[in-house]
């Protein structure tokens, strides 16, 4: 990838416009947008010709910032203040609540205003997909009666898809599976006291159900060792520091010993903290209960019942993967959550077929959380959807067509729907920045096909170098801008701070920063205020 100097050098030569439509308002479509709106000053003679489109099929941006850092992170949220400076970009238009071939995805509220992928082409000259990863990723039918991570997420940060709250009211015993950041922030959660909790963001209704919880005991379980976990020190130390909980002793002491080829920095950082367990900072609020969590290393899920959950005691072979010892144990618990991945979900092309694939997780690529092989999955047929890896098949942030192997032309996709559900924010960051860049270097390469014919074909060139407009959106999205009605109401940028207003004076009220509003509260908002 050329460096940004010789890039820019070459962008006084380009004749066609920039249309980008980016679907997906979470970090990565921010950051990719804020690069390229970046790179592209207005007042540089290509710069004046770029429009950046955001469609987003919540009503409120900033995807994972919003709906997935805990709440007791607000330090995490300060990205949204460069997220808003992009947004003022005269260049720039947000459209929420709009479901772009989402189907019948119960992420998709059925607010939202539906529009076709297809419906996109003509009107832009590329497309990015920053649709992130929201479904949970599939497992074997052994494990019913478990409850996805991503669904207690959603219910604790106020998600429109509205899941029902975990039965918290008669569960003493909950046992998360993965060793990640997710598991802690959900283990915290359940930890921590109402009157804690209630002063962050986070809805009333959520406080209601955490107030009558009698959780005493969290279990955090996964199939490797104390090395090979994937939560942070930090996340850890935080979960250690927690007045009136307690890390049970890790039996035995001594796989807390760094793996053979020595520890990296963060290994040694965790092994660390787990040798000198629980060091409660400050006094327990005086509606804490007496709680205990612990770590189970070692156990891979293999069933759940009305007994409990039966683990595959492992090991860890040469290459410090996970191998069964032959040795089954069972474990009393109330309530199971898994949170071992999650999956982009493909785009439904024409409501029309679907493709069957069966997966498990012998690929080296797939999540090392699970020993069983998964059961078989049906998605709409989206032939830039790989069913086997759950995210957009592409190289280096093209995207590829399953069916003719061949890039898309002008078409790419960045952050989780690229890479899979990894990494943090600064990792998301930079691979947007990679990926706008890519997209700047290959309009300047590609100005020699100036062509002003457009005929769209979707698996080789379904964009419009042309578009009929700067300004244009397709007719679905023109026509819900103008007339609402029925509940589904296009969010624009200026709406959406109106509604961020609102959630911020209803916090004030409460002593808080803000308090989340459902969709319901939203529309009624919007309606009383003639908006």
């Amino acid at each position: 990838m050329p460096p940004p100097s010789s890039l820019s050098s070459s962008l006084s030569t380009a004749a066609k416009p920039i249309k980008l439509a980016i679907i997906g308002g979470g970090p990565s479509a921010f950051y990719a947008a804020s690069r390229i709106l970046n790179r592209l000053p207005p007042d540089s003679q290509q710069g004046r010709d770029v429009r950046v489109h955001m469609y987003d099929r919540s009503w409120a941006p900033y995807g994972l910032v919003r709906y997935g850092v805990a709440p007791d992170h607000p330090e995490v949220k300060n990205c949204i203040h460069k997220f808003d400076l992009t947004a003022r970009d005269p260049r720039f238009r947000f459209f929420g609540n709009i479901a772009v071939a989402q189907g019948a995805s119960k992420t998709s509220p059925q607010s939202a205003v539906p529009i076709a992928l297809r419906d996109l082409f003509p009107h832009y000259s590329h497309l990015l997909l920053a649709i992130g990863s929201s479904k949970p990723r599939p497992l074997p039918d052994t494990m019913k009666g478990t409850i996805p991570a991503i669904d207690v997420v959603h219910w604790y940060t106020g998600h429109e898809s509205n899941p029902p709250p975990p039965p918290l009211d008669h569960t003493r015993h909950v046992t998360l599976i993965g060793h990640g950041n997710v598991s802690l922030d959900i283990a915290r959660m359940l930890l921590t006291p109402p009157s804690v909790l209630e002063k962050l963001d986070i809805p009333q209704h959520v406080l209601d159900v955490l107030r009558e919880s009698t959780v005493e005991h969290v279990s955090i379980a996964s199939r490797r060792g104390p090395a090979e976990v994937s939560f942070t020190a930090k996340e850890l130390r935080e979960l250690l520091n927690l007045p009136s909980t307690t890390l049970l002793p890790i039996q035995p002491h001594g796989i807390l010993q760094p793996p053979p080829h020595g520890a990296t920095r963060q290994q040694s950082r965790i092994l660390d903290l787990l040798g000198k367990g629980s060091v409660p900072k400050g006094a327990p609020a005086p509606d804490a209960r007496k709680t205990t969590w612990s770590l189970e290393f070692f156990r891979s899920p293999i069933e759940t019942g009305t007994r409990g959950i039966t683990y595959e005691v492992t090991e860890l072979d040469v290459d410090r993967r996970a191998k069964s010892t032959g040795v089954r144990e069972m474990c009393q618990t109330d309530l199971v959550i898994t949170s071992v991945g999650s999956w982009s979900e493909p785009f439904v092309r024409n409501g029309g077929t679907t493709t069957t694939t069966t997966t498990n997780n012998n690929n080296p690529s797939s999540n090392d959380k699970l020993s069983t092989p998964l059961t078989t999955i049906s998605t709409a047929a989206d032939p830039w959807f790989d069913p086997v890896l759950g995210r957009v098949r592409n190289s280096q942030g093209r995207v590829i067509d399953g069916v003719l192997g061949n890039t898309v032309k002008n078409v790419y996709t960045s952050g989780w729907a690229s890479n899979g559900a990894k990494g943090v924010l600064a990792t998301t960051m930079y691979d947007a920045y990679d990926i706008a860049d890519r997209l700047i270097q290959d309009h300047v390469e590609n100005q020699i096909e100036i062509d002003t014919t457009y005929v769209s074909e979707p698996g080789l060139t379904p964009m419009n170098a042309t578009p009929p407009s700067l300004e244009s959106v397709p007719e679905h999205i023109q026509a819900a801008l103008q007339d609402y009605a029925g509940g589904r109401r296009v969010v624009t940028w200026d709406i959406w701070k109106r509604i961020e207003a609102e959630e911020m004076r209803r916090g004030a009220a409460k002593g808080k920063a803000n308090e989340r509003m459902s969709w319901s509260d939203v529309d009624a908002f919007l309606s009383s205020t003639s908006i």
